[in-house]
């Protein structure tokens, strides 16, 4: 492909991080259940799969979080096997993929490259062998100490074949593995720093684990003979589970055939979930730390016709995450919710396009206008985001196309001003957009007729309206203050002040 690249479709986007799946399914009790249900002659869903085929399951759920590349690592008490492609779920795995992977524990994950680049080696879950036993490792987050630790492991002998932070992960729980499990595990984790939801798996248990800031979500369920670990909600409700809790910031649970205990590895710190979770990444029927991720898009929605109303005839959302705002908005402000646009589908992830001007192109391929929807109207559009304002640009070029009298158009976060350093995968400060024109000037460059972003404060009361308990939230790309210091320069993108130096 000498003249042509791929490309990311949604290249106008901050990009999903990663979906991590844990699996454990406890033997006598799996056995139970089917003996009960085919005694009452009842369907137990899933009562009869393995671990890697409810896995399987709950990582398709878990798809929008990633689509470079799929895994699955299994263990059958003995040993354990893994299988992981590039590419989505369905193209990772076959039936006959899924039949040879028997076992009762396993762990799994769907990646979109944050840390190292897109290739077979940087894909999850990780496995490291030793005489000491397996350790399989699936992370989502990102690490901002990966460098120095990845040095200090080659100093001492370590060897790497991938460019991910996981691989860092999984090298120092077996550097202390003889120790103990736990006792590797809590060493491990008192030294990586940065953001980290992680799904561990040996041989005869299954572990997991959240960084003190609980900035990546992480959350347990029950399931037909034992137990998930999943990234969201949606993914435990996929296999017929039950949701239990959420993990805690700074929590290790252990899941073996003794049930599940759960012990803390550091200090208390403030939780500081990742707001953009609630904004864009998460599905909108997961609930993560007790907020329902569409009530509040709804009530984003509502907050930003609070800020910033503007008479119009239809309110449309752009597909997907801008829909349960635009609903918000129009509940709000009593101007009629329609469609508006369309999404094609069908369209995959990545494509080849030779030019930047062909990329932005795709836009028109991938969205579309409904003509009777807005046709000589006054449109308020709502989107979750800008990031470079090419996609907004196009929107409203759609829009007027379509016959729209006036776009206004409605941003139901704040300006992205700042890149994260935390697990997704976002473009350098000096692509934002907003760090470089201030709202009148960025209203000009995509061509509306008006240009509001919902303030820092009211996406803050959106959130804390759906659970008043949840009060902490990493921000750090709208406000440039993060949950933690980093390094000066981090994979080329400028420091800024932190909520820890100022």
């Amino acid at each position: 492909m000498s003249d042509f690249f791929l490309q990311k479709e949604d290249d106008d986007k901050f990009h999903d991080e990663c979906g991590v799946i844990g699996i454990y399914l406890n033997k006598e009790r799996k056995a139970t259940v089917e003996a009960e249900a085919e005694a009452e002659r009842e369907h137990v869903p899933f009562a009869s799969f393995n671990a890697a085929t409810m896995a399987y399951y709950s990582l398709y759920s878990l798809q929008h979080r990633g689509q470079d590349s799929a895994g699955i690592a299994v263990s059958n008490g003995e040993d354990i096997r893994v299988h992981k492609a590039m590419g989505t779920v369905a193209e990772a795995f076959t039936k006959e993929i899924l039949s040879s992977l028997e076992g009762d524990i396993a762990v799994a994950h769907v990646r979109y490259a944050t840390a190292g680049s897109t290739s077979i080696e940087n894909a999850q879950p990780m496995l490291q062998k030793s005489k000491f036993g397996g350790i399989a490792v699936a992370h989502n987050g990102q690490l901002v100490n990966y460098e120095q630790l990845r040095e200090m492991l080659e100093e001492t002998g370590s060897t790497f074949t991938s460019t991910s932070d996981t691989e860092v992960i999984v090298k120092l729980i077996a550097k202390s593995y003889k120790k103990g499990l736990e006792k590797a595990l809590t060493d491990t984790i008192q030294m990586i720093k940065g953001s980290f939801a992680l799904c561990v798996m040996t041989e005869k248990c299954l572990i997991g684990a959240r960084d003190p800031n609980g900035i990546r979500p992480l959350c347990l369920g029950k399931v037909a003979g034992g137990w998930i670990l999943a990234s969201e909600s949606c993914a435990i409700d996929a296999v017929n589970g039950e949701f239990v809790r959420d993990i805690h910031p700074g929590e290790i649970v252990i899941i073996n055939e003794n049930g599940v205990s759960s012990y803390d590895f550091g200090e208390h710190t403030s939780k500081r979930t990742c707001i953009f979770e609630y904004v864009y990444f998460a599905r909108p029927d997961s609930i993560i730390d007790g907020i329902a991720v569409q009530e509040a898009r709804y009530r984003m929605g509502a907050q930003l016709a609070k800020e910033s109303a503007v008479p119009a005839d239809v309110v449309i959302g752009v597909p997907d995450s801008g829909i349960g705002a635009a609903m918000g908005y129009s509940q709000e402000s009593g101007i009629p919710y329609m469609t508006g646009i369309v999404k094609n589908k069908y369209i995959g992830r990545t494509f080849i396009a030779p030019t930047q001007k062909e990329r932005e192109n795709m836009v028109f391929v991938k969205l579309n206008a409904v003509r009777s929807d807005v046709n000589g109207k006054r449109v308020v559009v709502i989107d979750d985001s800008i990031v470079r304002g090419t996609t907004s640009r196009r929107l409203v070029q759609i829009l007027r196309r379509a016959g729209a009298k006036e776009v206004h158009f409605r941003v139901s976060s704040p300006a992205v001003r700042f890149p994260c350093y935390f697990g997704i995968n976002t473009p350098t400060r000096n692509e934002l957009i907003a760090n470089k024109l201030d709202v009148d000037a960025i209203c000009k460059e995509i061509g509306a007729d008006s240009l509001a972003f919902l303030s820092a404060d009211g996406l803050m009361e959106a959130c804390r309206e759906c659970n008043p308990e949840q009060y902490g939230f990493c921000k750090g790309c709208f406000t440039g203050e993060y949950p933690m210091s980093l390094p000066g320069e981090l994979n080329g993108k400028s420091w800024v002040k932190t909520e820890e130096n100022p």
